[in-house]
């Protein structure tokens, strides 16, 4: 006999199988009462109604993955909806009328930028640039001979001159002389031996009537502007003692036919010739401005020794002489840091370099000179700047050389920093837009600001575009001939897409207009470029981020037709195009890949490099705008552009009109008074 310990040592050992003793009574087995019976004859015959009741019992993870399946359908729907809601909505949506490009230039290769003057269009492209006839896209010219390509072209149209300014992917910008049919380089403005230290230009402009140029140029971890002064006289004189040989007129083909025009089917001969050998007088380099200094401690002692640091009391508003102690800078930083602490412990990326815009103005009342240096009108005599981050636009004068300190002879402060600004075309009107939103409008001409406006709340401006002054009369928007003082007609587009009509004139402050909001639900129709049509009054070129281009009239707010590119061409970057608008004729460019079929069958299939010429006077609904454009002072019924002599007698015009008007309708009522009444005396006499 085993012992008891003996004996549950051996059963633990024993599979269970083979274990002694009675087995133990399973769940199913369990003796069950009535209520347990009938709760299981329940359960047996219940019928589920709710299906998600049943999904509810479901274990995990399960039941997790059934909700986040609902939840993905719910969302799918939701989109499907909405998507539906758009379609709807965009197919009972008046469509305006589309037109295709009346005719079609094609490039050999794509062009990287273009620029139009009165006669002729410019194409930037790889290792140079080409020049191409306005009226029958006919290729005048290439010039070729550069290693890289050229990445934008400026063009300042003169008259019978040209200056072209390309620049390339190396940064350089080199200077050309177009006069009839010789083509000039006159120099490479920061082109140097070692390429380590070769500058890049970022910015250029020229005045209007061709004096001075300024070069924004970044090099080195610096920033600076060169402003030079340049020979136009001299380049005349020297380019019209050449031999040059016209070519006889050939027969222009009007742009009104959708036929392509190649380089192998238009006729090739070289219109024009590069002067290679000819060297023309080079620039002469007058200024170099720098980004102003930091504001830092002062060590004057007084304010008469902060006023003795300035001659003639004309940089005063700059901030830089003042009585400003370093130890209160040091404070007022403590507790800047000290209030953003969580905000400045982040890692904050590489300061970028400084930018500027510049602007080159006329004389006038605010930019005043001296009597010593009069000179022809319309020259340029003052170039304005502002920095980025700056609150001041500062004036410098171009009546100066090398050897003289480039200081500022005036300084217009703001309230917070400028963030975009925008001088008129006939240099008259200057734009202010600060980063708070707020826009001042200045008329530089006669010397006096405008008005101050602010933008919409979380209106913020991207770029301005001034409009050239127009008057509605009778439903039709036009032209006032003659100048026009003091009346200024401006488009802002803001950050958040939103586009805002700007009007301000000297008897009346400003006022903004919305003329097209941001976009909720269609976000691919959202505006990315804006241009104005000078051509035609009041009419301003929209594209959109998907490639859909459009004309609107701003005094109606309201879309008068669409432009569309014919056989489905596809735009090289829909939210960045590559267009020009002409400021001579009414018409305008726009690149654009088009296939090489009708249909094309795949991804890779060759394109062409096409530009497209949409003429504004070949569409019905345009015709007539382009062709009246203009309306005589006495006609316009805005005459407030005119002078108050001039408005006094026409005011006193209208008068006498009105006078002799009364007049002869009281004679009538009068004869039929009497008529009447000698009717009334016949027949009291019958009775």
């Amino acid at each position: 006999m085993l012992s008891s310990k003996e004996s549950l040592t051996q059963r633990k050992k024993l599979p269970v199988s083979t274990r002694q003793g009675p087995p133990k009574a399973l769940e199913k087995d369990w003796p069950k009462d009535n209520d347990e019976v009938e709760e299981k004859e329940e359960e047996e015959n219940y019928v589920l109604h709710d299906p998600e009741r049943g999904l509810d019992s479901l274990p995990q993870p399960y039941r997790m993955i059934n909700k986040l399946v609902e939840l993905l359908f719910d969302q799918s729907w939701e989109l499907i909806e909405e998507r539906a809601a758009l379609r709807q909505a965009d197919s009972t949506r008046i469509r305006p009328t589309v037109y295709t490009p009346v005719s079609e230039i094609q490039l050999s290769q794509r062009p990287s930028c273009m620029a139009m003057s009165q006669d002729y269009v410019f194409f930037g492209g790889a290792k140079g640039f080409s020049i191409y006839n306005l009226y029958n896209a006919e290729r005048l010219y290439a010039w070729e001979k550069l290693r890289v390509d050229v990445t934008s072209i400026g063009v300042t149209d003169l008259g019978s001159e040209i200056l072209i300014a390309p620049v390339d992917e190396m940064g350089i910008i080199r200077l050309f002389y177009l006069y009839k049919d010789a083509l000039f380089l006159i120099k490479a403005i920061n082109e140097v031996d070692d390429a380590s230290k070769q500058p890049t230009c970022v910015k250029m402009e020229i005045s209007q009537g061709g004096d001075f140029a300024a070069f924004l140029l970044q090099g080195a971890g610096d920033t600076w502007l060169d402003v030079y002064k340049l020979p136009r006289e001299a380049w005349l004189k020297e380019a019209e003692h050449l031999p040059l040989t016209l070519n006889p007129k050939k027969k222009v083909r009007p742009l009104s036919t959708m036929d392509p025009i190649t380089p192998d089917s238009a006729d090739m001969d070289v219109n024009f010739s590069f002067k290679s050998d000819v060297k023309l007088s080079p620039p002469v380099h007058i200024m170099k401005i720098k980004p102003p200094k930091p504001i830092t401690g002062t060590t004057f002692k007084s304010p008469l020794e902060a006023f003795a640091k300035v001659e003639d009391c004309l940089g005063l508003g700059s901030g830089q002489n003042h009585l400003i102690r370093d130890s209160q800078w040091e404070q007022r930083a403590d507790l800047f840091h000290a209030s953003y602490k969580k905000h400045l412990d982040r890692e904050l990326g590489e300061e970028p370099l400084s930018s500027a815009t510049f602007y080159f103005l006329l004389p006038s009342c605010v930019t005043s000179m001296p009597a010593e240096a009069k000179s022809s009108s319309g020259v340029a005599y003052v170039l304005g700047i502002h920095w980025t981050g700056s609150h001041n636009f500062f004036l410098y004068s171009l009546n100066r050389t090398l050897k003289d300190r480039a200081e500022p002879e005036g300084v217009w402060p703001c309230a917070a920093p400028i963030a975009a600004s925008r001088l008129s075309c006939s240099s008259s009107y200057l734009v202010l837009a600060c980063e708070d939103g707020v826009l001042t409008l200045w008329d530089v001409a006669e010397g006096f600001p405008l008005g101050v406006i602010a933008l919409p709340e979380g209106c913020f401006c991207q770029s301005i575009h001034f409009l050239k002054y127009f008057v509605v009369h009778k439903g039709q928007n036009l032209y006032p001939e003659g100048p026009v003082k003091s009346q200024v007609k401006c488009v802002v587009l803001c950050t958040n897409t939103s586009l805002h009509l700007v009007t301000a004139s000297s008897t009346q402050g400003p006022t903004s207009q919305v003329l097209v909001t941001r976009p909720v639900k269609l976000l691919d129709e959202t505006i990315c470029a804006v241009a104005p049509v000078p051509t035609l009054p009041g009419m301003v070129l929209t594209f959109a981020r998907n490639g859909s281009m459009s004309l609107m009239d701003v005094a109606k707010a309201e879309v008068v037709c669409a432009f569309a590119l014919p056989r489905a061409p596809r735009l090289a970057v829909t939210w960045k195009p590559l267009f020009a608008v002409s400021l001579h004729h009414p018409c305008f460019l726009l690149q654009g890949d088009c296939p090489g079929k009708e249909e094309p069958t795949s991804d890779t299939e060759d394109t062409r490099n096409s530009v497209f010429c949409f003429n504004f006077e070949a569409y019905p609904l345009l015709k007539n705008i382009s062709k009246n454009r203009t309306i005589s002072q006495e006609g316009s019924t805005e005459n407030l552009a005119l002078p108050l002599e001039k408005r006094c007698e026409l005011l006193l015009q209208k008068s006498f009109q009105k006078l002799k008007t009364s007049l002869v309708t009281k004679d009538q009522e009068w004869i039929r008074l009497r008529r009447y009444s000698t009717l009334l005396q016949k027949e009291n006499f019958r009775k």
